[in-house]
């Protein structure tokens, strides 16, 4: 976005806020069917989606569709909950057969979707602009609003926005669970804050399950691990049938070490999801074996999830991205520890994988975007295997094939490449450089950030991140193998 643009974003976002404070109705954005069955199942998978339960939403919005095929609004929601690129794709292509009919605000909506697609996220945030000078009262437009400024870093404007939001329209817990949400994942955090936006959601909305495992995770962040545990189960009593909660009583059960525990956990979890969700699943079962120690077990466990899935009844869409999940992680874990020829036969099979999911949807934003990802993972072996000539040829496609989105974020993976390079040849003064140019909210590149500063003598930052990676707790890949060296390191 350029300079004009920005200014432009600017005012018409301090004058949608100023409108929406200063009325105090609450007018959503117009639902636009004639069937009352579908209407129905559509507030029904909207309370889901609201709660977090976007299995239940998937299956609700699709008996919505299903009641009203032209029924736009339903299908922006259902993409919202998609398990697959294609269903995704899929249900912005039904939407749009609709959107004559629809209200400008769904079409909006839709449109505000289609961007994911091509990585524009600058037009993301336009468009949500756009959409709350359009409906000032409307508590979903400003949800997008700040949905687009989460993805683009914009944390201290999405929580504005949450805050806003949260004075308009007191009633409406998705506000307060966003925005506790954002203080726990998203720098800089605030533990604190969490928990206390957490706990008006549930003020709000008492009897929703994920509230409560949401609450158990700012314990989890904070180690304070049996707190943790304890919210998980309530949040199991409330919803037995609940398949989020088993898998953090999982995460709980891996960092302690119980690893036994974790995989029935993880078991339970699994057997209790739908075959479209299932199947992302498996890769924390697989990451027991890392946290154990023995990461050649956990690599081979991760590639033997793509058998498993073929096996959980998902539709072919739905497996591919979670193949392609588990093979990312399997590739991932096998590079950080050395073992890069398995890393490069994983990488072959992703790779495919991704290019089939490319043509699936069918359009050269996206397929840009796999292949970016596909050189982007094949730049990173290069480096790990010290072929730094070829790393840095990869890293200049890289930045060549990004050039052309729309996405200020969008050199984050070539600074990460060239991170890696400059770390790997103990250049460590450009490590720190092109470091604090990728996403430091992957775990890994804090870690790398935290060792090159290590070694240029910044001891009291380099501690400070590692203290971040060791006390992370979230369940990811480069937790499993970076947490233990990142517990001694912070001390």
């Amino acid at each position: 976005m350029n300079h004009v643009h920005t200014q432009r974003a600017a005012m018409l976002l301090a004058f949608c806020i100023t409108s929406f404070t200063a009325q105090a109705a609450v007018e959503e954005i117009p639902i636009t069917t004639q069937s009352a069955d579908a209407r129905l199942a559509f507030m029904a998978g909207q309370a889901a989606l609201d709660r977090g339960d976007a299995q239940e939403a998937n299956d609700l919005f699709r008996t919505a569709v299903t009641a009203d095929p032209g029924f736009t609004y339903a299908w922006f929601n259902l993409s919202n909950v998609a398990f697959s690129t294609q269903e995704f794709n899929d249900s912005l292509t039904s939407g749009g057969r609709g959107a004559a009919n629809a209200s400008e605000g769904e079409r909006m909506m839709l449109e505000f979707n289609k961007y994911f697609l091509d990585g524009n996220t600058t037009a993301q945030l336009e468009l949500a602009t756009r959409l709350t000078g359009k409906y000032p009262q409307a508590p979903r437009a400003w949800m997008l609003l700040a949905g687009a400024q989460a993805g683009l870093n914009q944390f201290a404007e999405q929580r504005a926005t949450l805050e806003k939001l949260m004075a308009a329209a007191p009633g409406f817990a998705p506000a307060p669970f966003a925005l506790a949400a954002s203080y726990l994942f998203n720098d800089p955090t605030d533990f604190a804050k969490a928990e206390k936006y957490y706990r008006r959601a549930i003020d709000i909305e008492p009897g929703a399950d994920q509230y409560y495992w949401s609450l158990g995770d700012v314990y989890r962040a904070t180690n304070k691990l049996e707190d943790a545990r304890r919210y998980y189960k309530l949040a199991l009593q409330l919803d037995p049938h609940d398949s989020i909660a088993p898998l953090k009583l999982g995460h709980v059960d891996s960092f302690l070490g119980n690893f036994d525990e974790a995989r029935a956990d993880y078991d339970l979890g699994i057997k209790a999801a739908s075959p479209a969700n299932a199947g992302f699943l498996v890769a924390f079962k697989a990451f027991t074996h890392v946290y154990a120690g023995d990461t050649a077990t956990g690599v081979k466990a991760l590639e033997h999830a793509v058998t498993e899935i073929d096996g959980m009844g998902a539709p072919p869409a739905q497996r591919l991205n979670a193949k392609i999940g588990a093979l990312t992680a399997a590739a991932q874990v096998a590079m950080w520890t050395g073992a890069y020829d398995d890393a490069q036969r994983i990488l072959t099979a992703r790779s495919a994988l991704m290019r089939e999911n490319a043509q699936q949807v069918g359009t050269p934003a996206f397929a840009n975007l796999q292949e970016i990802q596909v050189v982007f993972f094949d730049a990173q072996l290069a480096a790990w295997r010290g072929d730094f000539g070829t790393a840095k040829k990869l890293a200049k496609k890289v930045a060549q094939l990004s050039a052309e989105q729309n996405n200020p974020r969008k050199m984050e993976p070539y600074h990460e490449v060239l991170g890696l390079i400059a770390l790997r040849q103990k250049n460590h003064k450009q490590a720190v450089s092109e470091y604090r140019q990728s996403n430091l909210a992957a775990l890994h590149n804090k870690y790398h950030l935290a060792q090159a500063l290590e070694s240029t003598g910044a001891a009291e930052e380099a501690k400070r991140l590692y203290g971040e990676v060791a006390r992370n707790n979230f369940n990811t890949a480069d937790f499993a193998v970076f947490r233990k060296e990142a517990l001694k390191k912070a001390g």
